[in-house]
């Protein structure tokens, strides 16, 4: 018989601030659901698709912010 690691719950606090959903997205950015979903559209900030829940992985929000810094800095 095979064994299989233990399944991590969802519980975790830290899993459940790894995908983000829009509204914590608008949140953080205080961007409305319309920008939001404009910038997940054109391809700015990344995400995945859940049967029809759209995810952004937290590391994707923190890489635009990172881009959109460099940018104005230029």
């Amino acid at each position: 018989m095979a064994t299989y690691p233990p399944t991590t719950s969802f519980q975790d606090p830290d899993l459940s601030r790894e995908l983000l959903t829009v509204p914590q997205v608008m949140a953080r950015l205080q961007l409305g659901r319309s920008a939001v979903y404009d910038l997940l559209r054109s391809g700015q900030l990344a995400s995945i698709t859940l049967g029809r829940a759209r995810r952004i992985p937290a590391r994707a929000l923190t890489d635009f912010i990172r881009v959109r810094l460099e940018q104005e800095a230029a």
